[in-house]
């Protein structure tokens, strides 16, 4: 019997289900809370930027300077292009400096939050481009400022495509949670990492798949069905 099959024995799934017990209800809750935390901190920083890219582009409401726009899609594609793992290694005296610590949950919150901002701006600005030029014309023809065609117009008529987006962001986030759990994170990733791969308790991990795919169809489904509630074309 090889060491796989080993790991799936009545006494190995006894232990499995031990940890799933006593583990996995802290590491259940610390996976949603980090999760849901570093997704409205990366819609704070990433809303506001998305719509500077579509707004400050040379065809936007606002223009603004080709070089400052240049720098700014390049910082965004430069976040974006660093894999997740080297991410939480290179924002290391960041979290530091904000959390105190670089270990543990709140502190992860960080590094997500740095790896999603700018996937998070590149959904708003996807969002925003949707949008049928004429409606902006027409709020510009009527004398509308900036601000009014962003908040009153923009906004608003993109709230169907940003929430889908959004939830695009917070279950790729999650999956990010779990990655976190190598580097010092806790939640579910540190369940799966220390228990299920180090010490070779392969139940605990296949446990630690399934919850995450669950929580991932409970977003999902929330994130659907918002979407299609404020969707003014759906006919209700």
């Amino acid at each position: 019997m090889n060491q796989f099959a080993l790991a799936f024995t009545p006494e190995k799934l006894q232990e499995a289900w031990h940890v799933f017990l006593t583990e996995f209800p802290l590491g259940l809750w610390e996976t949603v809370y980090v999760t849901v935390l570093a997704t409205f901190f990366a819609i704070v920083l990433g809303l506001p930027l998305g719509i500077l890219l579509v707004t400050g582009d040379e065809k936007g409401i606002r223009p603004l300077p080709k070089p400052l726009m240049k720098v700014i899609n390049v910082i965004i594609n430069f976040l974006r292009s660093v894999p997740f793992l080297i991410l939480i290694v290179m924002v290391i005296p960041l979290t530091r400096a904000i959390i105190g610590t670089s270990i543990g949950s709140v502190a992860s919150i960080v590094p997500l939050v740095v790896a999603a901002f700018p996937f998070v701006a590149r959904l708003v600005e996807s969002s925003l481009r949707e949008l049928d030029p004429n409606i902006i014309e027409m709020a510009q023809s009527m004398g509308s400022s900036t601000m009014q065609i962003i908040f009153r117009v923009m906004l608003p008529e993109s709230v169907p495509s940003l929430v889908t987006n959004f939830t695009l962001a917070i279950t790729t986030i999650l999956g990010y949670t779990a990655m976190s759990g190598a580097m010092g994170g806790g939640g579910l990733g540190k369940i799966a990492i220390n228990y299920g791969y180090s010490r070779y308790k392969y139940a605990v991990l296949y446990l630690a798949v399934i919850v995450l795919v669950l929580l991932v169809q409970v977003f999902q489904s929330i994130g659907t069905r918002l979407a299609a509630r404020l969707d003014k074309r759906i006919k209700k």
